[in-house]
């Protein structure tokens, strides 16, 4: 049990997404606040919403942040209007995880869903992150 809260706290934690270079049609830049929500096959309870913060902008409209300890390579990313999707494999000592997701962006919100797979020594897993975002203000420039 201790060891599938920790891929759950993994999965929610260590998105690693790639920036996209192509403008969105329909994304304020900002601040904004996510919401994800987990759920996890044979967990037994529910895993309770998480909310970050990040900025967010044209050129770097997928919400992310660095995996450690993971060998990650992007299969495919596009953005089709107000829609990003993207696959991506990355490959621990642990085992290989698979995903894909898609946010689809309503100017100061969005909402998406990422499915992951992972597969180790002790078995196959899949996991679904529902995200829902908004934006709550500007982002804070840093000074030099």
């Amino acid at each position: 049990m201790k060891g599938k809260m920790g891929l759950i706290l993994l999965v929610m934690l260590t998105w690693a997404w790639c920036t996209s270079s192509y403008a969105m049609q329909n994304i304020t830049e900002g601040k904004w606040e996510i919401t994800s929500r987990v759920a996890m096959e044979g967990l037994p309870m529910a895993v309770p919403p998480v909310k970050t913060t990040m900025c967010l902008s044209n050129k770097e409209a997928v919400p992310q942040k660095a995996q450690k300890n993971q060998d990650c390579k992007m299969i495919s990313n596009k953005v089709v209007g107000d829609t990003v999707t993207w696959v991506m494999q990355c490959r621990g000592k642990n085992g290989t995880t698979n995903s894909e997701g898609k946010i689809i962006y309503k100017g100061s919100s969005f909402d998406g869903k990422v499915v992951v797979n992972m597969k180790s020594k002790e078995g196959s897993q899949k996991i679904t992150q529902n995200m829902h975002g908004k934006r709550i203000g500007n982002c804070q420039e840093s000074a030099h």
